[in-house]
């Protein structure tokens, strides 16, 4: 179904109830003559689902979960709105003819088929889902057509600001800035005893709890890493991460004759949303600007790598590349909600990964059926680990 010249586009936006979804519903509330939300999904949270469908007219909606597909509220649905369920919903979302924006904001491994699917049709695809192109870059970078991968992470969507209109060739260093999250400036004996609660007290962000205690160990920033290596063609080691405590300035990148260009903006996550969905134009401002008269003084400082390891492992797994970076990844979704159920201690999230990491016979990417099974039998082994951590 193609879209009619001057109509809305039409958005689909998966994970619609996280922090990534609700500020893009947000951002389509502020321009309905632009945006037309027509597909929605949730992994379980139905009574979002329902409001939203329900406020903008969603003629498709998906919950991912089984479990939640026959909750009472689902009857309250516009009566001309499409349910579909299980694990494959969102993907099914993704590759609808009416869509024509995919903005992929689920959480983990579990967003890389929707973006393949997305990008396969010739979507554009709006993505925060990071952890697809960290564990699956390799097979969804060759589907990408010019314009038709927009990231919506702050610190990629100003790498690719400030790369509009310039050549490839000449980008020697990139700078990806990172807050240090709550626990800069602590040492290991400090982290051994620190809690979800306090890893979940970001300094200038609010996420989703997941990427929250990312934050906290650098996990993040490290997927962040393996991520610009992939969508700029840029080896791991000239992306050079870069401790920015006011979160003012999103990221730098360096060219061949040693001029440097930064995105700065305020600590809102609509705004890349926004610039992801306009492109390549630019609508009024969705955030605050910021008051650069009254705005504290701009630091930098070089990352902790023997504190906080998980960075440091990333980029090794960035590295070597192939099924490692998946197998870490799964690794620390599994270690990073067994933190946060108070199952093992902080630096245990980081003896997890490393040891799944050390198990893992690396392979050539080839499928996301391959995929798929790094991803379970890195499950298993690192249950186990968190298992033994127990006692």
């Amino acid at each position: 179904m193609t879209r009619g010249e001057g109509e809305p586009l039409r958005v689909a936006v998966l994970g619609c109830s996280g922090s990534i979804g609700t500020q893009t519903l947000d951002v389509c509330r502020r321009h309905p003559e632009r945006l037309r939300v027509v597909a929605l999904s949730v992994n379980a949270q139905t009574s979002a689902l329902v409001s939203a469908a329900r406020e903008f007219g969603a003629r498709h909606v998906a919950v991912s979960s089984p479990d939640r597909a026959g909750d009472p509220c689902l009857s309250e649905l516009p009566a001309d709105c499409e349910l579909l369920s299980g694990p494959e919903a969102a993907a099914e979302l993704a590759a609808l003819p009416d869509v024509d924006v995919v903005v992929n904001a689920l959480v983990g491994f579990a967003g890389m088929h929707a973006g393949y699917v997305a990008l396969g049709r010739g979507k554009t695809l709006a993505y925060a889902n990071k952890e697809s192109i960290v564990c699956g870059g390799e097979l969804l970078m060759p589907l990408v057509r010019p314009g038709k991968l927009i990231p919506v992470d702050s610190e990629h969507s100003a790498i690719f600001q400030c790369l509009v209109g310039e050549r490839d060739a000449d980008l020697r260093r990139i700078w990806l800035t990172c807050s240090g999250g709550p626990f800069y400036g602590r040492t290991r004996e400090d982290l051994a005893t620190v809690s979800a609660a306090d890893a979940l007290a970001h300094p200038t962000w609010t996420m989703g709890s997941k990427i929250t205690i990312d934050c906290s160990t650098l996990m993040n920033k490290g997927l962040e890493v393996i991520e610009a290596h992939h969508l700029f063609g840029v080896d791991i080691d000239a992306i050079s991460v870069l401790i920015h405590r006011q979160s003012k300035i999103h990221s730098m990148v360096e060219f061949s004759d040693g001029v440097v260009k930064a995105q700065l903006g305020a600590s809102d996550m609509r705004a890349p949303i926004q610039y992801a969905l306009s492109y390549p134009e630019r609508w009024e401002a969705a955030a605050d600007t910021v008051d650069w008269w009254g705005c504290e003084p701009l630091t930098f400082d070089t990352p902790d790598l023997d504190t906080f390891g998980c960075l440091r492992l990333a980029c090794d797994a960035g590295r070597v590349g192939g099924t490692l970076p998946c197998a870490m990844n799964a690794a620390n979704e599994v270690a990073n909600a067994g933190f946060r159920q108070g199952m093992c201690g902080f630096l245990d999230i980081e003896r997890i990964v490393s040891r799944v990491m050390d198990q893992t016979s690396v392979e050539r990417v080839e499928s996301l059926e391959q995929l798929d099974r790094v991803d379970t039998l890195a499950r298993e082994r690192a249950s186990a680990v968190l298992a033994e951590v127990r006692g």
